[in-house]
């Protein structure tokens, strides 16, 4: 049986179920859209800093904050459009802002659609009209986050998307993973080093990126929880990011359409013609052995 039921809490928060899978997604769209919880046969998948989320004026550390419409950073947080200068943060402004709950679905399967559309907040830091609309849904073991990106403007809409999924896991020591990429570039250092499965787990901060992916398909094997993860991608997604902090009880696998700064340099950039869509997907599938 599906349902969808409603929660009035800090924000409001949307709880999907699939309830003879014995999994559960909640949503909560004013708080930037953000899936804070996915759960299957009563494990957590997702980590969520709570004191964090909890603070309005601080950005989401955990669920699945979204990308949009720049992924990472920006030199001094700025790029240049048509000779003036703009001001954007650290992967957009998508994961800040309410989105609108446009429908949902509990025949057969269980989603939730929400949209974010172009304001004036918006305009100020991305002279653009838009509207993106995020699916999610939830079957079994599986999530899929289904997308559309419509360019609204008269002119051309440069754009980049992604996500920032935070898996909760007790001892990296025990993750093994499965990236079809033999080379990743330091994303602070910009240096390139071979890959063979294997990251220095004992370094303070890991944040890398996978440009030459091989597959369409990346899977982290959590020995110490029996967990398998894997991330189903199209090829909107050329990039994997891999992220995390020492001390902290989480990992990061981020599909990204673009790399950092690509807002100035255009590498990687979707162009979205005056009236144009884009569409894309990910999957997320959480098998315990």
């Amino acid at each position: 049986m599906f349902t969808i039921a409603l929660e009035q809490r800090q924000y409001k928060t949307y709880i999907l179920s699939d309830e003879t899978a014995g999994s559960q997604l909640e949503v909560v769209p004013e708080r930037g859209g953000i899936i804070t919880r996915w759960c299957v046969q009563g494990q957590e998948i997702f980590y969520l800093d709570t004191e964090r989320f909890a603070n309005p004026d601080l950005s989401v550390r955990g669920g699945n904050p979204i990308l949009f419409p720049i992924c990472g950073n920006l030199p001094d947080n700025t790029y240049t459009h048509n000779g003036k200068q703009y001001t954007l943060k650290q992967h957009g402004f998508a994961r800040d802002l309410p989105w609108s709950v446009t429908e949902q679905v509990t025949k057969d399967k269980v989603s939730l659609s929400l949209v974010l559309n172009s304001n004036e907040q918006t305009r100020t830091v991305y002279p653009f009209e838009f509207q993106v609309v995020f699916t999610y849904e939830l079957q079994g073991n599986t999530l899929e986050i289904r997308q559309q990106y419509q360019n609204l403007s008269s002119t051309s809409l440069p754009f980049s998307t992604g996500f920032h999924p935070y898996f909760l896991t007790s001892d990296k020591n025990q993750l093994e993973f499965e990236i079809p990429s033999q080379e990743y570039q330091d994303q602070r250092t910009k240096e390139i080093h071979s890959f063979n499965g294997n990251f220095d787990l004992s370094l303070d901060e890991i944040d890398v990126a996978f440009k030459q992916l091989t597959s369409k398909s990346a899977s982290v094997i959590d020995n110490s929880r029996k967990l398998k993860l894997t991330l189903d991608y199209g090829d909107e997604y050329p990039i994997l990011v891999f992220w995390t902090l020492k001390g902290k009880d989480f990992y990061c696998l981020e599909p990204w359409s673009a790399p950092r700064n690509s807002l100035n340099t255009g590498e990687h950039l979707n162009i979205l013609d005056p009236g144009g869509s884009h569409t894309a997907s990910v999957r997320f599938i959480a098998n315990f052995f």
